[in-house]
């Protein structure tokens, strides 16, 4: 892969000079992929491609050569390496995917393919997930390339397909397959953090993400004997499995704190002089939470393993019972948690009905004491001041599971400052998917200022 390099290095240049031209060009690229329909119905009929030639074409005309790759036709992702001034330097990696889940147009005030800028809001599906982050690593890099930039590090960029289902099409064909693009990456970051959480009276927090649960996708199958709808039958599949899924469902999970959520607790606890010891064998997390306030939500899904039964299928006519029926399960794990769960699951389910893995990915821990989060926060902190930073564990997943093979620990950090009553974390997959121009403009800033400075460990 050919690699543009630049004279100028980053630390050079004072930190607050991103362009007219790239705060434009970065409502113009999230509007522009927006109207690019990349819905991943998890099927197989998505078709990124056009988005990743958009994104290609961008990269080229500053110079910066990107690499197009695909596990199957169409589902293409984009790679691209920038050389920093410091050789001693380990590289970063930026990524964003370039695929969607799908919207149902009636359902919205406005197209969800329209890319509409309205009332200083850019609209449309993947506005925050997560065609906006796409948007700022473009009119970040396009900028440095206009005017001499070098970051301190090698930066490499990837934009992928296939994260809104299994990613076998995108990080995870490239982590398997393409490898050597990555080589000197050891930390990246992504989707789902840095963004303005209100916390009320006026508190504006910024959670980065240092820790995913692990995802636990499972296919539950009852067996039984087939029979008429009239007649007795002990061996039905359908009620078999209705009774493991409603254990499933109101299965309460024992508390499992990892480090990431203990230090997501200390530093919420602080902003509310709340003096709370995690580590005590005595500390009730959810005593702690009702104290939090709204800050609650940032922390409540990652204290505990989950599962939530979410798709059923049986039978095929009303007076027919049927020889078998079929469950599906949204499962999530704690770091550590894995044991747990699977032990959990043998006893919920039963012995008239079998589980397994319909998709399954690890759990990730990040440090939260590193160089890397510490320029993070201070990035924030640049252009908001009085913005509060705090770690916390995802509840879902990225695809810094996948990219974590080749040993790169992943953050989350796609920044955005947003105004109270705007709720981020509804819009990921909800109706009237949206995102603030102003957003957009301060996100370039932070994550120019954070990756043209962001020490390496070596």
């Amino acid at each position: 892969m050919a690699e543009i390099q630049w004279a100028q290095d980053a630390s050079d240049r004072d930190a607050e000079t991103v362009d007219q031209q790239a705060l434009d060009e970065v409502v113009r690229f999230t509007s522009d992929l927006i109207r690019i329909d990349t819905s991943n119905t998890g099927d197989g009929t998505c078709r990124e491609r056009p988005a990743a030639e958009y994104v290609a074409e961008r990269l080229a005309e500053v110079g910066i050569e990107p690499v197009l790759l695909e596990r199957t036709p169409g589902r293409t992702n984009v790679v691209a390496r920038i050389r920093g001034s410091d050789p001693s330097a380990d590289a970063l990696l930026v990524h964003g995917h370039l695929d969607v889940v799908p919207a149902e147009p009636a359902d919205w005030q406005v197209h969800p393919f329209s890319g509409e800028v309205r009332d200083g809001v850019v609209w449309g599906r993947g506005a925050i997930d997560m065609k906006n982050m796409d948007a700022m690593m473009l009119a970040t890099v396009r900028q440095w390339a206009r005017s001499g930039v070098r970051p301190r590090r090698d930066v490499v960029l990837a934009f992928t397909a296939d994260e809104e289902a299994s990613a076998e099409d995108g990080s995870g064909f490239l982590a398997d397959h393409h490898a050597d693009l990555f080589e000197g990456c050891t930390e990246g970051i992504s989707e789902s953090g840095a963004f303005t959480f209100h916390a009320g009276g006026g508190m504006r927090i910024y959670p980065i993400a240092a820790g995913e649960r692990g995802t636990a996708w499972l296919k539950l199958t009852a067996r039984g004997r087939a029979g008429h709808g009239s007649k007795v039958n002990r061996d039905n599949a359908v009620s078999r499995l209705a009774d493991a899924v409603s254990r499933i469902g109101a299965h309460e999970w024992p508390v499992r704190l990892t480090p990431t959520v203990r230090a997501a607790l200390r530093e919420l606890a602080a902003l509310y002089d709340l003096d709370v010891d995690p580590e005590r064998p005595d500390f009730d997390v959810d005593a702690l939470m009702a104290k939090l306030g709204p800050a609650a939500k940032l922390v409540e899904p990652t204290v505990r393993n989950s599962a939530n039964p979410t798709m059923l299928t049986a039978g095929y006519k009303v007076n027919v019972i049927p020889g078998s029926a079929t469950a599906y399960v949204d499962g999530r794990v704690v770091p550590g948690g894995e044991a747990e769960f699977r032990t959990t699951m043998d006893a919920l389910t039963g012995p008239d009905v079998s589980w397994d893995y319909h998709h399954g990915e690890v759990a990730l821990q990040a440090p939260v004491d590193s160089s890397s989060f510490a320029a993070m926060q201070a990035a924030i902190e640049r252009f908001d001041p009085d913005g509060h930073v705090v770690p916390y564990c995802m509840s879902g997943g990225t695809d810094a599971k996948q990219f974590s093979r080749l040993g790169i620990v992943g953050y989350g950090f796609s920044p955005l400052r947003l105004p109270e009553g705007f709720d981020y974390q509804a819009l990921f997959h909800g109706v009237d998917e949206r995102v603030p121009v102003e957003g957009l403009h301060f996100g370039v800033r932070v994550l120019d200022h954070f990756l043209r400075g962001v020490p390496g460990s070596r």
